[in-house]
Formats: C-alpha cells, sequence, structure tokens
C-alpha cells in the first residue's frame, strides 16, 4: 500500500514545471555587413519611352509611312528613329548588344519587307483551311508573299500551297521552319477529299501542292500524294496540278508512281549548290539523288514539265551555280570542284546538272532566316543580281526562270506563265514565242525541252 501512494500522489499532482536552461547566445558572423533595408530607386521615365507609349497604334505603324513626329531627333546629341533615305540597293547596318560586346549586324533590306496580312479574303481562306484540317507551306515555311497570294480580290484569284500528310516533318534541314519529329502523326485517310473538295470550292485554276518528308513511311508518303492528285482530277478535270515532292529516300519507283497520277507540273528543289547541300539540307538528301529524281520525273510521262528552286544568300559562289545549272566546271574552281572532276574523269561519270537532265523551270529566290535556330543569311543578294541569273538561266534555255528576292517554289506570276504553256502545249501551239513576265521571249530551243 506504502509503495502505491508515491504513484497516486504522482498521477493527481500537479505538474512540476522544470526552470528553463539558459543556453548561450551565440553570434554568427558574416563575411560582410548586412546592408540597411533601403526602398527601392525609381528610375525616372526617358523621353523615347514617354515619346513611345504615346505613339501610333501597331495597326497605324503597318498600314501608313511613319509620322514626321518620329523621324525627328530626340535631342540634339540622339540619332533619328528612322534613317535617312538610301539608295534603292544600299545595305543598312546596326548596332546592337550591350555597350561593351557591341556587334554589328545587316537590317532587312527594304525589297524584302512585306505587309502583314490583313485582307478580308486571307481570313476567309485561312478559315476554310481550318475548317477542312488543312495545312499550307505558305503558313508553316512562314512565306513572305502569303499577303499578296492570299490577298485576292476574291477567292479565284488567290493562290495557295496545300502542303500535305500533316505538318511534321521526319527531317532537320537548317533553313526549314517546318516542325520535325522522327514519329510524326499517321496520315488522314480523309485528307485527299478533304483538298479535292477545299479546291474545287476555291474554283483556282491552277494549284501547287506540295508535302513534307515522311521517312518513317514505307513509300514516303508516295501513294497518299498521288491519290489527293487523282481526287482532284476526277473533281476539277480542267484543274492544272502542280506537285512539289520530296526525294522519297531515292526510290525512284515512287517517282514513277507519282509523275504517273495525272499532274502537269513536277516539281523537286535542289534548293542550293551542291557545295553547300551538305551544310544546308538534311543529311538523307543529297544533292545527286535531287537530279535523278527530276531526271526520272522528265522520262515518266512524254510532254512533263520539270520544275526546281534555288535560294541564294547562304554563301554560294558564282562559279558554284553556274556548275549547278550547265554542270561545266571553271579552271578556277575550288579544291573540291577539282577532286571531284578528277574523281569523274577518272570513274567515266558525267557531270549530270540542271540543264543537262532537260529542266525546264528554275526560280532563285532570297534565303530567309525563319528563326534564330536556324542558319544566319550570308548575304542579301540584290534585285539586279536576281535580274542578271534571270536572264542567264533564259539564254542557257530555261523554259521560264523567276529570279528575284521574294520568289519562292510557288510563284504566282509563274504560275500564269506555266498554266499559259500547257494549254497551248495540249493545243498544238507553238510555246517559243510567249512572253514572261518581265518582257523577254523564250528561246526556241525550249521548244523540246
Amino acid at each position: 500500500m506504502a509503495s502505491k501512494l508515491p504513484r497516486l500522489r504522482c498521477l493527481h499532482s500537479s505538474p512540476i514545471i522544470h526552470p528553463p536552461t539558459a543556453h548561450p547566445i551565440s553570434s554568427r558572423s558574416f563575411a560582410t555587413e548586412a546592408p540597411e533595408h533601403n526602398p527601392p530607386i525609381r528610375r525616372p521615365p526617358t523621353t523615347f519611352r514617354d515619346r513611345l507609349n504615346t505613339g501610333p497604334s501597331f495597326t497605324e505603324f503597318v498600314s501608313s509611312p511613319p509620322s514626321a513626329e518620329f523621324s525627328t531627333p530626340l535631342s540634339a546629341n540622339d540619332p533619328p528613329l528612322t534613317d535617312p533615305p538610301t539608295s534603292e540597293e544600299t545595305l543598312r547596318t546596326a548596332l546592337v548588344g550591350p555597350a561593351n560586346r557591341k556587334r554589328q549586324i545587316t537590317r532587312l533590306p527594304t525589297w524584302l519587307q512585306t505587309p502583314i496580312p490583313t485582307s478580308p479574303n486571307y481570313k476567309r481562306i485561312k478559315s476554310d483551311l481550318r475548317g477542312l484540317n488543312l495545312h499550307t507551306v505558305c503558313e508553316e515555311a512562314r512565306c513572305p508573299n502569303i499577303n499578296d497570294c492570299w490577298g485576292g480580290s476574291d477567292k479565284s484569284a488567290a493562290t495557295a500551297t496545300i502542303m500535305l500528310m500533316g505538318d511534321t516533318c521526319t527531317r532537320g534541314c537548317r533553313f526549314c521552319s517546318v516542325k520535325t519529329s522522327r514519329a510524326p502523326p499517321p496520315l488522314d485517310p480523309h485528307e485527299p477529299e478533304h483538298t479535292a473538295e477545299a479546291l474545287k470550292r476555291w474554283g483556282l485554276g491552277y494549284v501547287v501542292l506540295t508535302s513534307v518528308d515522311r521517312d518513317d513511311l514505307a513509300d514516303g508518303g508516295a501513294r497518299h500524294f498521288a491519290e489527293t492528285i487523282r481526287k482532284i482530277k476526277h473533281k476539277a478535270p480542267g484543274m492544272l496540278v502542280e506537285a512539289l515532292t520530296g526525294d522519297y529516300a531515292g526510290d525512284l519507283d515512287m517517282v514513277d508512281l507519282v509523275a504517273g497520277s495525272g499532274l502537269d507540273v513536277y516539281a523537286h528543289n535542289v534548293e542550293t549548290v551542291e557545295a553547300l547541300t551538305p551544310m544546308v539540307r538534311d543529311r538523307r538528301a543529297t544533292f545527286r539523288q535531287s537530279l535523278r529524281v527530276l531526271e526520272r520525273a522528265k522520262g515518266a510521262r512524254e510532254g512533263m514539265i520539270t520544275k526546281t528552286s534555288v535560294m541564294l544568300g547562304l554563301g554560294e559562289t558564282e562559279e558554284q551555280i553556274w556548275d549547278m545549272l550547265r554542270g561545266t566546271s571553271s579552271p578556277r574552281s575550288s579544291l573540291f570542284g577539282f577532286f571531284d572532276c578528277q574523281i569523274r574523269r577518272l570513274t567515266h561519270r558525267p557531270r549530270i546538272e540542271l540543264r543537262k537532265i532537260n529542266a525546264d523551270i528554275v526560280t532563285f529566290g532570297q534565303y530567309m532566316q525563319p528563326t534564330k535556330r536556324h542558319m544566319p543569311v550570308h548575304t542579301y543578294v540584290t534585285p539586279s543580281v536576281f535580274e542578271t541569273w534571270r536572264q542567264r538561266a533564259l539564254d542557257m534555255g530555261f523554259l521560264y526562270c523567276a529570279s528575284g528576292p521574294l520568289v519562292r517554289s510557288s510563284y504566282k506570276a509563274g504560275e500564269a506563265f506555266i498554266e499559259n504553256v500547257i494549254k497551248k502545249r495540249k493545243a498544238g501551239r507553238d510555246v517559243s514565242t510567249m512572253q514572261q513576265p518581265g518582257g523577254i521571249d523564250t528561246k526556241s530551243i525550249v521548244q523540246n525541252a
């Protein structure tokens, strides 16, 4: 009993409060003294920011030239906001970057500046494309001519390059802004029918079809491409079709399949000169492979018109462009060209270039960097140089040449000329005396090209 009493006392007694143990307070030392809290210093607004905030809206900036107010200097020591007038082909430069690391860049030339599309017809065509789940290379490749091609007075006057087989490519060329993936989404089985229905609704006389590269498919998408052309010809027999295809990984049987589907113009782009092809295009695309595709398409059907396009401004030389067009090497060519010629002489392999494979149409355009992740522009080629190459191509016997800074694979003026050529050929008339855009006659040699 006595042993349990302390326990009961412990249970019913008040808790014992122990006095707190005093711990020594240690002060932590820092390498530097903590600065006292000071309110942030507000930077006074600058004159430039005030003038910018009270300036015109974005729509006014696009649709109208800058006002005289914003062309005057901010102060006696500040430069004007707009550059003084320069000659037509003078390139302008600017210094960008921090004060201690400034670098000089070349500004976009005036002949490459285009308006932002805002026309009602542009919005209607875009709405039709989205409603049918169709894609265009005009949008995916950020073509600068989209306002001109889509902004006609009505839909029948507009042109659009339909991109088949989705908007994702299996190749990664350094100049192209189309999305890439090793495993793109599967093909849409209803795409051929939707494409034919959309083109019939627009009532176009000439249409351009292109596609992404689909190396994940056994046929590269050639059967899907051919089926789309057949659907278009069935719904609109009078519509002329140009097909801008890939190289199908060198499978020439797939080239025959597409060329025999009823198209009128077979297009395949070499993109650049042979020496720059490994740096510009995907490693699976070669210059010689592209030439074999064009040569095979030319022989697939009598009267087939073949077409290719070249970008300038990537660092190519004049001699390399000559070699690409006519296949003759200059004695002053590069060391690479010298060894290439020696190998061909020893192996008895002739040079087969665009003119030797009877390519009918060639276009030259300025390469423009889509984003900072893509190849930079090496040179902005002036319009006079483009005109020189246009004249040279015609003198060499090409049926047609569109050459200009804003010229792309499917060019509106070129389509009108090719359409007339095809109709005259079907009617059995001579096309050697036709006038090209620009007032230059085609050579009589092109009648048998």
